[in-house]
């Protein structure tokens, strides 16, 4: 900690916790204390730490390759690619080594597309309260003007709208509009789930001028919902034109993904991206592992979930303060009429990990292996922290 002061850009408001190692839904501090994780590496973590699968392929891959230049091929792109369009429902993959790189990716996508129908084709429409990623292009359209206030001006021709507010969304989309970007469940600004009707009407007013509908699905997918990808929640399914996935996509190692259909695919032709770690041998291999992992635990991500929603919404039932839980899957916020962060630091002590975004909503983002036993623990020291508020 004092290292870190003295050498590091003060950037993050870290907790005094220093994390050794971890083990299943579980980490430890260098003096041995253990802490269960809710938080899992902001989503990052999804099968728990030190997970076997996982293990044995990082061990094999790193004794064979771990990098080669995009200038070749490697054993595991492909097959990597395959799946995501398996999963997904959509055709052409781009790796990239974070969701705001593959978010970029989908911007210039986006762009490309316009700009060949009309240089004036180039709007964006987000959606207030999103978060994107902290690149200047990500950034843009963020809809938290305190993320963007520091860096201004950005990228122009940007437009917010509320989130399920179609009236507001059909006014701000037009003949300029190259593109509409949500997330299907809002991470930091709240676990904020859209609509299906408002998801419907993005696609058709896109397909309506001609613009591409991006999901961001760097939080809310690569299973954390109980399902693939949260625009695979409802039925019946709207298919974006292009899709941006993170987090857990490498269980910890660095690796983006943008995923298109054959349309918004189209607008990149060779040159116009790259990225030098992107998709290699190493983080591409532990993927495919990642996937056949997800496609097991999904029922329970499912099942499990379903009840941390319950004890939660029980445990509201119990103090004024909780004003809603809502999210999917193991993607759950418990919004607060007071500031959550005091219970943030209470719970650490504890020996429970979790998170505040947006000042009021607690955010729980388990790893997929939690179990009704894990939840029960959690939801006990919270009961207890909600007991001494006053």
């Amino acid at each position: 900690m004092d290292l870190e002061r003295d050498y590091l850009l003060q950037n993050y408001a870290r907790y005094p916790l220093v994390i050794a190692r971890g083990k299943g839904c579980y980490v430890y501090s260098p003096d041995g204390r253990r802490y269960l994780d809710f938080i899992a590496g902001i989503g990052v973590n999804a099968l728990g730490h030190a997970h076997p699968r996982i293990l044995k392929a990082i061990r094999e891959q790193a004794g064979l390759l771990i990098h080669c230049s995009n200038l070749y091929y490697n054993q595991y792109q492909g097959p990597l690619a395959k799946r995501l369009a398996e999963v997904s429902g959509l055709q052409r993959t781009f790796f990239a080594n974070s969701g705001a790189e593959a978010m970029e990716c989908a911007l210039k996508m986006v762009r490309a597309h316009g700009r060949a129908l009309d240089a004036e084709k180039y709007e964006v429409i987000s959606l207030d309260n999103s978060f994107h990623g902290r690149t200047l292009g990500a950034l843009s359209i963020t809809g938290q003007a305190k993320y963007r206030a520091d860096f201004e001006p950005l990228l122009p021709g940007v437009k917010f709208v509320p989130a399920n507010d179609i009236a507001a969304l059909e006014a701000a989309v037009g003949e300029r509009t190259a593109g509409i970007v949500l997330e299907m469940i809002q991470g930091e600004g709240g676990v904020c789930p859209l609509t299906h009707e408002y998801v419907a009407k993005a696609r058709q007013l896109a397909d309506r001028y001609n613009a591409l509908l991006v999901a961001d699905e760097v939080q809310c997918g690569v299973g954390r919902p109980g399902t693939y990808f949260a625009y695979q929640r409802s039925l019946p399914v709207i298919l974006p034109d292009i899709l941006a996935a993170a987090k857990p996509l490498a269980a910890g190692l660095p690796l983006g993904v943008v995923v298109a259909n054959e349309k918004a695919a189209a607008a990149i032709r060779t040159g116009m991206h790259g990225s030098t770690f992107g998709g290699g041998a190493l983080a591409c291999r532990v993927a495919l592992e990642v996937l056949d992992a997800i496609e097991e635990l999904l029922p329970g991500i499912q099942r499990v979930g379903g009840y941390f929603h319950v004890v939660l919404n029980e445990l509201a039932r119990k103090h004024s303060f909780v004003k809603e839980v809502r999210g999917f899957g193991l993607m759950i916020g418990m919004e607060l009429a007071i500031p959550g962060k005091q219970i943030v630091v209470d719970a650490m002590a504890e020996g429970l990990l979790i998170n505040c975004t947006h000042d009021t909503v607690l955010r729980f983002l388990p790893p997929y292996i939690v179990t009704e036993k894990e939840v029960d623990q959690a939801v006990k020291v919270l009961a207890k922290l909600f007991a001494k508020v006053k």
